[in-house]
């Protein structure tokens, strides 16, 4: 009896051997959005197939997957081509899916990341080029559909929080063909304005209504624009391209003029705390200059004026000493110089040696320090230190001759 039971395994390997032999699960194509979804280690995908009422089980190996032009992910609507079978292991069928590109929304999914990741390199999106929202603006820009929601709640927030706020609006197309082109052109001529601020955006709607603001133009036009641009798309939990690059992002065009005008209480509140730190100010100033002029009162050189001029007096008596004593001390130093020059030049000079009874003898003008110079009968001039002689030599002899030692 028991030869007609089977074991698990032999059931899931005959189902599976069903499956694939069925030629029209060789080749099935599926939509379906992707749920559960795992990125294996090894690069193999499993995820889950689902749509409002069933679900299947899918696996893509590495060597498919690495071939896909965008990241799966959950949530995401897809096409898929694939072949049934089962895993005997688990009994269970599933899709091995060869083939997988998005579908729909999907392909919206994958241009708005590819721009987003371009536009974030290239910097459009760097907290360093966000301009600063003024806090009292006199003049504001709303681009926008001139009719809807979204104007009529701009410039209602604005006229009740702060009605003395110019707004002029600028019209454009936000959605459709020409919607992306007409909102950039629309920011290019609001630059020419004399505009505190702008606010740009429109009212909620699906992806494909608010995708004029996920385009590249438009992202530029608010990048290059030289008012700061408060972004206003009303579709709260998503961010476009638009409110990246904006300096402030606001999540519905109300937002945006709370974000951009003040309340007329914030401006009361505002002036009550400057009056209160103005008035600490002067308090804290004349506090300050009462203590000054006090201290200025009560100053040892107010109540004594000559104090200051006897010290200058002293200081000057002081430095005028300091000068004579300099003075006398160059003095002596260059007298004492003087009369060492002088008596260098008095050893050095001819007629100071005369003085002590020398005298210096020529003849023809030139002088005799030699007997073999001169001889008998010449006639020489004699110079003494004071006068002249003309005389004639009448004898020439040496010391030794005369025994003259």
């Amino acid at each position: 009896m028991e030869e007609k039971y089977i074991n698990i395994t032999e059931l899931n390997n005959y189902i599976k051997s069903r499956f694939d032999n069925d030629e029209f699960l060789f080749k099935v194509y599926l939509k379906g959005e992707i749920s559960n979804f795992k990125n294996h280690t090894r690069g193999h995908l499993y995820f889950t197939l689902k749509d409002d009422n069933s679900r299947l089980s899918a696996v893509m190996f590495y060597n498919n997957a690495m071939n896909l032009n965008f990241k799966p992910e959950d949530g995401m609507n897809v096409l898929v081509e694939g072949r049934i079978s089962c895993y005997p292991a688990q009994g269970s069928y599933q899709i091995y899916v060869e083939k997988m590109e998005t579908d729909g929304l999907g392909n919206l999914y994958i241009e708005y990341e590819k721009l987003k990741k371009k536009l974030e390199s290239l910097g459009l999106f760097d907290v360093s080029h966000k301009k600063p929202i003024p806090k009292f603006p006199k003049k504001i820009g709303i681009i926008t559909a001139s009719t809807g929601a979204a104007v009529r709640d701009i410039m209602s927030t604005i006229k009740r929080r702060f009605p003395i706020c110019e707004t002029i609006l600028f019209p454009t197309l936000v959605q459709g063909d020409g919607a992306k082109e007409n909102i950039a052109r629309q920011i290019k001529k609001a630059n020419e304005y004399d505009l505190d601020v702008i606010i740009c955006g429109r009212g909620g709607g699906s992806i494909e209504d608010l995708w004029a603001f996920n385009e590249e133009v438009v992202a530029y036009a608010i990048y290059e624009s030289k008012i700061p641009i408060i972004s206003a798309v009303g579709h709260e939990p998503d961010f476009t391209i638009a409110d990246y690059v904006a300096d402030l992002r606001a999540p519905t065009p109300t937002g945006a003029a709370e974000m951009a005008v003040p309340t007329v209480l914030e401006i009361n509140n505002l002036l009550n705390q400057y009056v209160i730190r103005l008035n600490k100010n002067i308090k804290n100033n004349v506090n300050n200059n009462f203590i000054r002029l006090r201290n200025f009162k009560n100053s040892y050189v107010l109540k004594n004026p000559l104090a200051l001029y006897e010290t200058k007096e002293q200081k000057l008596d002081n430095y005028i000493d300091l000068l004579n004593k300099i003075i006398d001390k160059n003095i002596k130093e260059k007298e004492h110089k003087y009369e060492i020059l002088i008596n260098t030049l008095k050893l050095v000079n001819p007629l100071c040696i005369l003085e002590k009874g020398y005298s210096l003898v020529k003849k023809d003008n030139k002088l005799i320090n030699n007997n073999d110079d001169i001889k008998v009968k010449d006639i020489i001039d004699i110079k003494l230190y004071k006068g002249n002689i003309k005389a004639e030599v009448r004898e020439v002899y040496n010391d030794e001759q005369k025994g003259i030692n």
